[in-house]
């Protein structure tokens, strides 16, 4: 089977999905690559139960591939600004599953303009990003690496 013929859906979060996530959150790699410090295990659920589910006003979407959960994609607040992010297992990088995924969610999340600031030297992220129409508009900081601002307007 191509990639080309893999079914990638979104669909809500089930609490069953976080151990997923937790684990995709905790890849060596991901982690290099995201400069994302991963999160113990509670620290991760109550974030998740509490910042992410239990807010009225972010929108999260578990990404499927064939049934199986390969990730997430979020929307928040911050401030008066409304952010993207997104997080997919190592196994489903580098096959146009993060692409269509994210085409679904923008289909979906309709409030623009929409932020997301991944790191510099995460090229595949910002070129997801730039394939769907984010503008890069700037460099900021988040500790000790520099990161992409990116605006979908």
């Amino acid at each position: 089977m191509s990639d080309d013929d893999v079914d990638v859906r979104l669909r809500g979060v089930v609490e069953a999905d976080l151990e997923f996530f937790l684990a995709y959150e905790h890849d060596p790699e991901a982690v290099r690559r995201s400069r994302f410090t991963p999160r113990p295990r509670e620290a991760f659920l109550r974030h998740w139960k509490t910042k992410v589910l239990g807010e009225a006003t972010v929108f999260v979407q578990a990404v499927t591939v064939d049934g199986e959960v390969a990730g997430n994609i979020v929307a928040w607040w911050e401030a008066d600004r409304r952010f993207l992010g997104y997080w997919l297992g190592r196994p489903y990088w580098g096959r146009g599953i993060g692409s269509r995924a994210l085409a679904l969610f923008l289909e979906r999340e309709q409030n623009r303009p929409l932020h997301a600031d991944p790191a510099g030297d995460n090229t595949g992220s910002v070129r997801l990003l730039e394939k769907h129409g984010f503008q890069r508009t700037g460099i900021v900081r988040h500790g000790d690496s520099e990161h992409v601002m990116l605006v979908l307007e």
